[in-house]
């Protein structure tokens, strides 16, 4: 199928561009559908969101669609900065300030405590009315100061022991196989190839 991704961060219209083509899916971003979209984010939920998304990328550009939310819990900030992940200390904020802000407020907290998740929610909507979400989560931890180049957002703060590395150290590859996003947007594959074959 074709979708329009309902998204304007590049970093994440990339990731989830290379996710579904292995799956024989392709996207376009809102601009190469033709469309300006400004969507307000009103839900009270990673998953609300992305139908929000989902259903006005639908309605605007007549195509199916595909949103995904997606965010940061740590634990110790009583799992924010959560659905305001993208707002946090304003949405033009650069992340280098949001992530330098979070490893400040956690500077003394002890590794036991650190602990985190990225959690994606993604939904689907098309102009018949149809509606499908999926969601994942990846689990990890706040790192004691930013390292890698790769990735966008948080992710130089998000570290995975497994890997002993940040998100942002990983290799696409690596990353788009382990993460919160590519394994919602797996899942989204799954249960739109048993919907629609």
């Amino acid at each position: 199928m074709d979708f329009v991704f309902a998204t304007k961060n590049e970093g994440k219209l990339k990731e989830a561009s290379a996710i579904l083509k292995a799956a024989g899916h392709s996207v376009i971003s809102p601009t190469e559908a033709g469309v300006d979209l400004d969507i307000a984010e009103t839900g009270a939920t990673f998953m609300e969101n992305a139908l929000i998304k989902a259903r006005a990328a639908a309605r605007v550009s007549g195509r199916p669609a595909l949103a995904d939310d997606s965010g940061l819990e740590i634990d110790f900030l009583n799992n924010g900065p959560g659905v305001y992940s993208a707002r946090y200390l304003g949405e033009e904020t650069p992340y280098e300030i949001k992530n330098k802000k979070i490893l400040e407020m956690m500077r003394d907290i002890p590794d036991g405590r650190r602990g985190a998740r990225f959690v994606c929610a993604v939904a689907f909507a098309d102009n018949d009315g149809c509606e499908l979400t999926a969601n994942a989560v990846l689990e990890g931890s706040v790192a004691f100061k930013a390292a890698g180049g790769n990735g966008f957002g948080y992710d130089p703060i998000f570290y995975l022991p497994d890997y002993g590395a940040t998100c942002a150290q990983l290799t696409d590859d690596i990353k788009n196989k382990i993460s919160h996003r590519g394994k919602a947007l797996r899942l989204m594959c799954e249960i739109l190839s048993k919907k629609f074959s």
